[in-house]
Parts: structure tokens; sequence; C-alpha cells
């Protein structure tokens, strides 16, 4: 099975971190991001992995070699210029003649990537996307009235959004619907399919899961590598 990760990001929010070396190398505990991701990939059977890069590629293109390392077979894909989260993933068209895996190179998570992949196999549509409910404490007292007269208060209510987790998988023929060498996100490419009343799966994450493009979930997760992921990884 194939999956893409998204490494050709700048990570300028993790500045100066990234001056030195791309976010998806930066450590985690005792590996680099990306090697977190390769292996949990890996688990699940995934054994050909596709780094589409282009910030400081020839860092990631030393690290990694050719994957034997980590059991897969690895390839590296490189922008000349930016394209988005989608563009990227279309100059692999060639290579990708089966449903695969794509996902963002900042993202840490336990998901069971073979439960989702088999889900979206299944399903009719030719996107499936992730998505995690996200819990925001809220610093102040909701207070509820009726003209001049209270008649309730919620204490610090808690905010909870379902939000895009950067973890989705395709189907070949979704390439006809990405533009060559065009600059074009995912955001535009699950709205066009909207518009054209394509169907598009939803795969709920229940598992860990955290985005580290900010310095303080940068740090949260260096705190929780060692309890959630370090007998994953062993």
């Amino acid at each position: 099975m194939k999956a893409v990760i998204l490494a050709g990001g700048l990570g300028n929010r993790l500045r100066p971190f990234t001056e030195i070396i791309p976010k998806p190398l930066l450590p985690i505990g005792e590996k680099a991001v990306l090697e977190i991701q390769i292996e949990n990939l890996k688990k699940y059977g995934f054994n050909e992995v596709y780094l589409a890069t282009n910030y400081k590629s020839e860092y990631i293109e030393k690290f990694f070699g050719d994957g034997s390392k980590y059991g897969v077979q690895l390839k590296i894909s490189k922008e000349l210029k930016p394209l988005g989260t989608a563009g990227p993933v279309k100059l692999l068209k060639e290579e990708l003649n089966e449903p695969f895996i794509v996902m963002n190179g900042d993202i840490i998570s336990l998901i069971n990537y073979k439960e989702l992949y088999d889900l979206a196999f299944s399903q009719q549509s030719l996107l499936t996307i992730c998505i995690k409910e996200i819990v925001t404490p809220f610093a102040f007292g909701n207070i509820f009235y009726e003209g001049d007269f209270v008649t309730g208060i919620e204490e610090k209510p808690d905010i909870r959004n379902k939000i895009l987790a950067g973890i989705y998988v395709f189907k070949p023929e979704i390439f006809e619907l990405i533009p060559d060498d065009e600059y074009f996100g995912m955001d535009q490419l699950i709205k066009k399919m909207l518009q054209l009343n394509l169907p598009i799966t939803k795969y709920e994450i229940k598992d860990y899961w955290l985005d580290i493009g900010r310095f303080d979930d940068f740090e949260k997760v260096q705190k929780e590598y060692k309890e959630n992921f370090k007998e994953e990884n062993t």
C-alpha cells in the first residue's frame, strides 16, 4: 500500500528551529517527526512512501535515503515551486494508480491507518478526510437571559469543534480534479468536489492526534511522546 507525506512546508511558525532544519525533521523524543510517521505507516502495511518536498529537500533526502532502514520503499518528489497541499500530489500521478493515503508532515497521531484505508476503499467517494474533535476551554461564564432578567448561567463551557485533521485517502480518479503545475490546496479540492456534488467520506479520529506546527503544540508533544509513542515505536 502507498502513502504520500507532504513534507515541503517552510515551517514559519516554528522559526528559528526551521531556519536550520526542515520542520518534518524536527526531533520528538529520540526520533524525527517523519521517522515516527513512516514507522507508524509501516506498522499498518504501507510499504511504499513518497515524500513530497520543497524547502530543504536535500536534508530530507540525505536523512532517509531509500527508506530501507525503515523497511519501506521511499521516494522523494520535489516541487520546483510552491504547489499548496493538493498540488504536490499531482506530481506523483504516474506512481499512484491505487487508493493511497496523503498526510501532512507535521501531524503526530496513533490513528489506525489500515482501518482508515479499508473504510475509504469501501466507499464510492474519491476522497476520504479525517476529522478530529478539538475541545477548547472557554475562559468566561456564559449568561442566558430574557429581557432584563437572568435565566441561567453556564460556567466556562468548553468549545467543541470538528476540524480537518490533515490525513486523507485519495483514489486515483481524483487527479482529474487537481490542476497541473498550479498552487492548489486541500481546501480548494474539497470545495470543488462539494460544488460538483461529488461525495466526500469522513473518518473521525478517536486516537491521539496533534498538529505540531506551533511552538506550544511542539512543546506539548515533547512532553507527551514518552507516554503515547515510545512503546509504539520500539
